[in-house]
């Protein structure tokens, strides 16, 4: 077993290594990448990705980017292929091949079938010089000086490029497509993530009930207020105007300042310019304001007309945060 600091030493040099590996891609950004996404970009059909061993997996990664970031694709695994998921590949497809050493039996036998097809070929590999990389029609070059692993066989830092290679071609393709954050949200509706761009205030608060008093009422009637609607709160409204808020603590602060409560109205309490939010702002929003000002309840409006009341414990049932 390795020490403490062994381990230490071999994670960083590891994480060195394919650092170093995936930045000396910049590169080699060439004139075969920029075709590549010329090429995906103009076409009318899918991006198919195929591999074998790690590249599959890597395949099936960066498939899974281009999907949600509006480039339709699909995996097809190397050996399959030849077995009859060719079937698989469309007249308008771009396929691109993933291999690191661009010579295996399977590429190999591969590569030919999807030539005769017709099909734009885009081969992803760390070899300029394999079978690969001169039958493709385009080459994206994601070679590596060495292996994270010490003895320079399991794909490591290979596969951190091919990943990274991906990576930047679907980017590419994202800002040619000029995709949106509510582009995204159509791709992502699941999930923390997907609520954060689609999901609206008004869309969260709708649930709660609507606590409101009258300036002029009595101490009781907001304590009966805020005790029945249980948000620990009461907006306090004039003629359909947001006049002000009081909550639980407005209360507590009250009992301690004074030895009668008999004649103090709600006014004479509330806070005024309550912090508010519009029903039709993203409920993320909403949480970060309640972060910022250290609360955890908005009141919600409509045209500057109160509505509702949006808490901090909606969002966490929605998983915002």
């Amino acid at each position: 077993m390795k020490t403490f600091d062994e381990i230490i030493s071999i994670a960083r040099e590891t994480l060195q290594i394919e650092a170093y590996s995936v930045m000396g891609l910049m590169q080699l950004i060439d004139e075969g990448f920029v075709n590549s996404v010329k090429i995906i970009y103009e076409s009318h059909g899918r991006v198919v990705i195929t591999g074998i061993g790690k590249s599959a997996i890597i395949a099936n990664k960066i498939v899974s980017t281009l999907n949600s970031t509006g480039t339709p694709a699909i995996f097809m695994h190397a050996a399959d292929a030849i077995h009859g998921d060719l079937g698989s590949i469309m007249q308008d497809d771009v396929v691109i091949c993933i291999s690191k050493s661009g010579n295996t039996s399977e590429i190999k036998v591969l590569v030919p079938l999807l030539k005769n097809a017709g099909n734009k070929l885009i081969g992803l590999t760390g070899n300029m010089d394999s079978f690969l990389a001169k039958q493709a029609d385009y080459v994206l070059n994601a070679t590596i000086e060495k292996e994270a692993c010490p003895h320079n066989l399991a794909p490591t830092s290979s596969t951190a490029a091919q990943m990274a290679m991906g990576d930047a071609l679907a980017i590419c393709l994202l800002e040619c497509r000029n995709f949106s954050s509510s582009d995204f949200a159509k791709f992502h509706p699941g999930g923390a993530l997907g609520k954060q761009l689609y999901l609206k205030v008004g869309d969260v608060f709708i649930h709660n009930e609507k606590p409101e008093v009258n300036p002029e009422d009595n101490i009781k009637k907001v304590i009966l207020e805020i005790s029945s609607k249980r948000l620990g709160m009461t907006a306090v409204v004039n003629n359909g105007t947001l006049a002000g808020i009081i909550t639980d603590g407005d209360l507590r602060r009250m009992l301690e300042k004074n030895e009668s409560i008999v004649h103090i109205k709600a006014k004479d309490i509330m806070t005024k310019s309550p912090s508010k939010i519009d029903k039709d702002v993203m409920a993320v929003e909403a949480m970060n304001i309640m972060k910022s000002k250290n609360i955890t309840q908005l009141l919600v409006t409509d045209n500057e007309q109160y509505v509702g009341v949006v808490h901090l414990h909606d969002l966490l049932k929605e998983g915002i945060i």
